[in-house]
């Protein structure tokens, strides 16, 4: 499994702008690191899913951050997308283990 962070707006968008996304690849992390991560996967999943078919609510956050995870695996391509202001409990848990391990490589 192959997923990428993406992260967009924010204070910190004229900076983050021009850098690639995170990318994570199973095939490189130890087994139990692979696990983790493909349990938050799934998690994350139906968690955004869900909350892609409610309103979303209108509060303003001018320097809310907005992130998107693509999840690839066995040819097919999932697309998760949350921001500050509308984040599922999963999917912080799994945003929170990415920047975790990309900053370790």
């Amino acid at each position: 499994m192959r997923v990428t962070l993406s992260t967009h707006g924010g204070l910190a968008a004229p900076f983050l702008a021009g850098l690639p996304p995170d990318v994570v690849d199973t095939r490189a992390l130890p087994e139990s690191a692979a696990a983790e991560l493909s349990r938050l996967v799934a998690a994350a999943v139906p968690a955004t899913t869900a909350a892609a078919g409610v309103p979303e609510p209108r509060r303003r956050a001018p320097d809310a951050m907005s992130y998107s995870i693509t999840v690839e695996e066995g040819g097919h391509s999932s697309v998760l997308v949350q921001s500050d202001t509308d984040m599922s409990p999963e999917f912080a848990a799994l945003l929170r283990w990415l920047k975790e391990h990309v900053a370790r490589e």
